[in-house]
């Protein structure tokens, strides 16, 4: 869209303002940076505009004006902001950058586009999670001073931006940036984000504090002149340079105290600032300010415990000042400010007014200021100005997004699963996987910054004594080993009961003493871990009683042993018999089994169950590792089961391994076929690839044996794959 001779004045002259801007902190030949990054995006603008409805190009400047102007940034800052929204699209690529401009620009213009890809919509929940977020994501400081400073862009022109984000937009500037820009002592950003932010989120106060400061107008006024009149004589007197500057708190300010105090607006305890700004020799600011202070308390009366010096002790952004609060003759309350120029200009325009009086030569990208504004936004926002608590997020900590939009904050190097233990502990219990920026990965996997991760669960799943080996998190530690102490507890009295039996059987009294015995002889190291080997069909009865009575007395108890007294222990539940057969699938209810996860029967498949002590049945599949020993040494607890008619919704857990060459796309064939060809849905993939050959086991569920069979069979049919097989 061709610009008009109007457009094409104003451009020129906002392009010459933001190089007037930057011009105190650039170097010899940084212009022409400066003209290369405009002449490489221009075109890219030339069909956009800006929420104002001005040519696109106008919004980079004035974005580069606010970081220059307000903030105190220069080249590599402005130059990422000239080029950011064409690299964001891709018109620019990354070895363009690198070859035109120095390596800063390119770091920095890969956080922007990291952090304006990121879902900021519960901001207002997260706050504090999504500054430190911002910080985590790139080791450049600048990246979130551009955000900042686009933030300020819009929130000037949001009566232009679509009403239906007129809320959003200041909701994420109130509870994300204002934080911000209050950490880096931009205080003037920082009250007009809270003020524009009000008109949006508290439009009713908005507009009620405003009306009342229209009306009292006039007489704030009259009320400023009259009390500063006799200050102002004294510090004439004192031979005192200096400007005074009258006005009522801003807008936020009065409408937190109303809600603090719980007043009305005519109650609020301070609602006026007078500010005293001296023109002050450096050596004499301090003196000269508490000679102002010295004036003022001797005319009005100070409230003590409203007086604080951040001339003797700045605030950690930079911020000086003397600040008292007096009782004016008619009883009202007065804050009194004083400071130099020099001061108020730091207030101003925060840590970069601070670095320039601070350092000879100021320049905007020394790396000393940075850091000192990256130490300041990882302090967090607290009232108490002489707290200091700085955090080392960067080491300790990573943030992650619920497929929902919340941000979680976990320990570096957390796993799915500790995530899975942050959003509830049921969810942590039942997860079996999950997807992470909608790619499946197993419990196991490391999560990263900014990551959006979705836990697939299932009833079924229990807590496995090896996830304490990958778990970072106390809390999820500390639910593991709470439920797998609760599981073992629960089969160690099971356990109990078997042995409580087989010793009246044998005759023997069950004491301390035989317990004793029987751990020293097997090398159990505490009676729980005897009673959850009984249980669990790791212990044979029969080693006990070999320990317990000698073989030639073994005959005498033999009629007594394990049969009656065994069976008669297990209660079993009534189920539905066909010719011996008892019926069995996944709805059917009113009985307790399980599938065994050591074979992972599925529908078709050829099975027998099995009777636990204290889980019901356990379905085997007929050629299931563990099926000789079961039907060995615990027949007595061996059912005959046939699967019942299935219904079209149930699934059933299995494990594949394929093998083949190693050719590029040969996985995602794989992942085609099984979850759009075949409609299985994957819970865990895995690969590893040795010499040009790749070994995957992907764990997934599917519908019966048929179901598999054909997946299979699909499989071995893809270029590459030599054999496809299900673990057994």
């Amino acid at each position: 869209m061709p610009i008009t001779d109007t457009e094409r004045n104003t451009l020129v002259l906002k392009y010459r303002n933001l190089l007037n801007f930057c011009r105190p902190y650039l170097r010899k030949g940084d212009t022409a940076f400066f003209r290369e990054a405009f002449n490489l995006v221009y075109s890219h603008y030339a069909s956009k505009q800006t929420v104002l409805k001005e040519p696109g190009i106008f919004f980079p400047l004035d974005v580069g004006t606010i970081l220059s102007n307000e903030m105190g940034f220069g080249r590599v800052a402005v130059i990422s902001v000239l080029l950011s929204q064409s690299f964001n699209e891709q018109q620019i690529s990354r070895e363009i950058v690198k070859e035109k401009f120095e390596p800063q620009v390119l770091s920095v213009l890969e956080g922007v586009k990291k952090i304006s890809s990121l879902r900021t919509g519960k901001t207002a929940i997260h706050s504090e999670n999504f500054i430190r977020l911002l910080l985590t994501i790139s080791d450049d400081v600048r990246v979130v001073l551009i955000k900042l400073a686009e933030c300020m862009y819009y929130m000037r022109a949001i009566d232009h931006v679509p009403k239906e984000n007129q809320v959003k937009i200041a909701t994420e500037a109130y509870y994300l940036y204002a934080p911000i820009a209050h950490r880096l002592g931009l205080y003037n950003i920082k009250s007009e984000i809270e003020e524009l932010s009000m008109r949006f989120l508290h439009s009713e106060d908005y507009v009620l504090i405003t009306t009342k400061l229209k009306e009292t107008k006039e007489s704030r006024k009259e009320f400023i002149k009259e009390f500063m009149s006799p200050i102002e004589n004294q510090l004439i007197e004192q031979n005192l340079k200096f400007e005074i500057k009258g006005r009522p708190k801003s807008i936020h300010s009065i409408w937190t105290k109303m809600n603090k105090q719980g007043v009305s607006f005519e109650e609020v305890y301070d609602a006026l600032a007078i500010r005293i700004i001296l023109d002050s020799y450096p050596e004499n600011e301090k003196s000269d300010c508490w000679k102002v202070y010295s004036i003022v308390s001797d005319i009005y009366s100070p409230n003590p415990s409203r007086l604080r010096d951040w001339i003797s002790a700045p605030k950690s952004s930079g911020y000086e000042s003397l600040h008292t609060t007096v009782q004016g003759k008619d009883g009202n309350w007065v804050e009194v400010q004083i400071r130099t120029k020099r001061m108020d200009e730091i207030a101003e325009k925060g840590n970069a007014a601070h670095w320039k009086y601070k350092e000879n030569k100021f320049n905007s990208d020394s790396g000393a200021w940075l850091s000192k504004l990256r130490e300041l936004l990882e302090t967090p926002d607290i009232q108490d100005d002489n707290i200091s608590n700085r955090l080392d997020i960067q080491s300790e900590h990573i943030f992650v997004f619920t497929p929902q939009g919340d941000l979680k904050k976990l320990t570096l190097g957390a796993t799915l699963l500790d995530f899975a233990f942050e959003i509830h502990t049921d969810v942590g219990f039942r997860c079996t996987g999950g997807k992470v920026n909608g790619r499946i990965v197993p419990l196991k996997h490391i999560l990263k910054n900014s990551d959006e991760v979705e836990i697939l669960t299932a009833k079924n799943q229990r807590p496995k004594k090896d996830w304490l080996n990958f778990v970072v998190s106390t809390r999820a530690k500390q639910k593991i080993k709470r439920s797998l102490k609760e599981d073992e507890l629960k089969e160690a009295e099971a356990g109990k009961e078997i042995i409580i039996r087989k010793l009246k059987n044998w005759k023997i009294g069950y004491s301390d003493e035989v317990i004793l015995k029987i751990l020293k002889t097997l090398k159990f190291k505490t009676p729980i871990d005897l009673y959850n080997a009984l249980a669990t069909g790791k212990l044979d009865p029969a080693k006990i009683k070999d320990i317990l009575i000698p073989p030639e007395k073994q005959e005498a108890v033999v009629a007594a042993d394990v049969d009656f007294e065994e069976k008669s222990m297990i209660k079993k539940p009534e189920y539905e018999r066909r010719d011996d057969f008892i019926f069995i699938d996944q709805d059917l209810a009113g009985i307790d089994y399980s599938i065994a996860t050591c074979c992972n029967p599925i529908f078709g498949d050829e099975v027998f169950g099995f009777v636990t002590v204290s889980k019901g049945i356990t379905i085997h599949r007929l050629h299931c590792p563990n099926a000789s020993e079961l039907k060995t040494k615990f027949d007595y607890r061996i059912l005959n089961v046939k699967w019942r008619a299935k219904t079209s919704t149930s699934t059933f857990q299995t494990t594949i391994r394929i093998s083949g060459i190693d050719t590029i796309g040969i996985v995602s064939a794989i992942s085609d076929v099984i979850s759009n060809d075949m409609k299985a849905n994957m819970r865990s993939l895995a690969v590893e690839t040795n010499k040009g050959v790749f070994d995957s086991t992907i764990k997934l569920a599917v519908k019966d044996i048929k179901h598999l069979e054909t997946l299979l069979h699909r499989i071995k049919g893809l270029k590459g794959v030599l054999k496809a097989t299900r673990v057994d």
